[in-house]
């Protein structure tokens, strides 16, 4: 699930040439007018909505079958997308994200109010 943090289309970059640039505005366009994406991570490939907009979140239990108890992941872009939403990261856990993010490194926080409730199963 992805942060409310979508790029601009000018400021999108495409570091590892996945996918196009153009591929990429498509699924930032689709994003934001609510809609389902499908994004690789590091070990699977996720299905992707934006974690402000209740809609979304409820697609991607509905399209996953998912039981709706089950929490979702959200993916954010870096350290300031992840302060833009109003996440909480304690002085213990800033190093790290500015030393690993963007990158593989998982942090568990209280959800932002910027995050909808749905997606935490409850």
């Amino acid at each position: 699930m992805w942060s409310q943090n979508v790029p601009s289309e000018s400021s999108i970059s495409n570091p590892y040439g996945v996918v196009s640039n153009e591929v990429v505005r498509q699924a930032v366009s689709i994003l934001r007018d609510g809609g389902l994406v499908a994004l690789p991570t590091e070990t699977v490939y996720g299905l992707g909505a934006r974690a402000d907009r209740p809609e979304a979140v409820r697609r991607i239990f509905a399209a996953k079958g998912r039981p709706a108890d089950h929490p979702l992941i959200a993916h954010i872009a870096g350290l300031d997308a992840a302060v833009e939403l109003g996440m909480e990261i304690g002085p213990r856990y800033r190093g790290l994200l500015e030393a690993f993010w963007p990158g593989p490194l998982t942090v568990v926080v209280p959800r932002p109010n910027s995050v909808v409730a749905e997606a935490t199963g409850v």
